[in-house]
């Protein structure tokens, strides 16, 4: 199901709060959510978003709250360290390096990686052989909003 957004996209998985990728996408995206500009997306149970926070062992609708009540990136990421299990700088980097260099790994999750690019090539109006080549979801991601 594709994702809509008015002309706002939340940053990078790549970029690190705290060291951690995609939490600061996820902070955006509760964000995006609230002034209504991230549509018809389950954006807790699913992807990395699920990831992450199964990763942290936080409860969803808790830091959806959390962020609902403001704060800046810095505030939410204390609340954060309190509230999830705690990681270590090792747990950290191999949850970056597992996100990050994730890719299909199946027939299914290739048949979705595949039409998930042919989306992005529709949505530029090219052809999927005229998009840089690619191999992860978080390039996917990225290409898909404009920043690859």
């Amino acid at each position: 199901m594709p994702v809509t957004f008015a002309m706002t996209y939340p940053r990078s998985p790549n970029a690190l709060l705290g060291g951690i990728a995609h939490l600061g996408r996820l902070f955006d995206k509760i964000r995006l959510r609230q002034k209504g500009l991230l549509l018809d997306y389950n954006y807790l149970t699913t992807g990395f978003d699920k990831s992450l926070l199964d990763f942290l062992q936080l409860e969803p609708r808790s830091l959806e709250a959390r962020v609902q009540q403001g704060g800046t990136d810095e505030e939410l990421l204390a609340w954060v360290l309190t509230h999830a299990r705690p990681v270590s700088p090792e747990d950290i980097t191999a949850w970056n390096q597992r996100l990050l260099t994730s890719r299909p790994e199946d027939e299914s999750a290739t048949v979705r990686y595949h039409r998930r690019l042919e989306d992005i090539a529709a949505k530029k109006g090219v052809p999927v052989s005229s998009l840089p080549p690619i191999h992860t979801w978080a390039e996917a991601i990225d290409l898909d909003e404009g920043r690859l």
